[in-house]
């Protein structure tokens, strides 16, 4: 029988700009570097890693194949950075680290030694409960900060343009603002027409579109 451990390794970055700033390729990079100190051999189908996705959900694209593979007995040792790294809720954390367990699965953390001692465990639930309250913090933040933006007519706080507009960035002293596509504009009065007018499926006039090529 093979004495040897199966090793996987958990990476994730919860937005798209840190994702493509590098943090996911240093961390990573730590990851590896960890795990060849450990002279543990790991496979490229074993590095799970979500890029620019948010650690408030337990629906993960890599995090569920990571914990499929779990539960089918596919690994022994699994590194990640951090706990937040693995959700940034404590409650989440909890639950994982219960079903890795059960499934046999040691988690290395590189920044955080994870034991058994209820002092160690307190560690783990305060840093879990702080890195929930700091999201809940900037989330709440931003939520007022783009409330106060809309209520004084900022458009800021909108991601993109609407179908129909052109954002126009702040230049010269100038607010950003929204002008008309007049080219787009002349597509939404023929969908209100056939709406409203002729009292055309939605159906119906998706196939139109398709027929004249305008994109969605």
């Amino acid at each position: 029988m093979s004495n040897i451990r199966m090793v996987a390794a958990y990476a994730r970055v919860s937005s798209d700009q840190q994702a493509k700033s590098g943090t996911i390729e240093s961390q990573i990079a730590a990851l590896k570097e960890r795990i060849a100190a450990d002279d543990e051999p790991i496979v490229d189908e074993m590095l799970f890693v979500d890029a620019g996705v948010s650690g408030a959900t337990l629906i993960l694209p890599q995090l569920e194949r990571l914990r499929d593979c779990a539960a089918q007995g596919l690994m022994d040792r699994l590194y990640v950075l951090s706990p937040d790294r693995l959700s940034r809720k404590y409650a989440h954390q909890v639950l994982l680290m219960e079903e890795l367990s059960a499934c046999g699965v040691e988690v290395v953390f590189l920044n955080h030694a994870v034991g058994t001692s209820p002092e160690e465990e307190l560690l783990l639930q305060m840093q879990g409960m702080i890195s929930e309250y700091e999201r809940a913090k900037i989330m709440e933040r931003n939520r007022r900060g783009k409330l106060h933006g809309a209520k004084r007519g900022s458009i800021n706080v909108l991601s993109t343009a609407p179908y129909g507009y052109r954002y126009i960035r702040k230049q010269d002293g100038m607010p950003a603002q929204y002008v008309i596509d007049l080219g787009q504009a002349a597509t939404v009065r023929k969908i209100f027409h056939w709406i409203g007018g002729e009292r055309m499926s939605i159906g119906e006039v998706v196939r139109r579109l398709d027929e004249a090529g305008i994109e969605t």
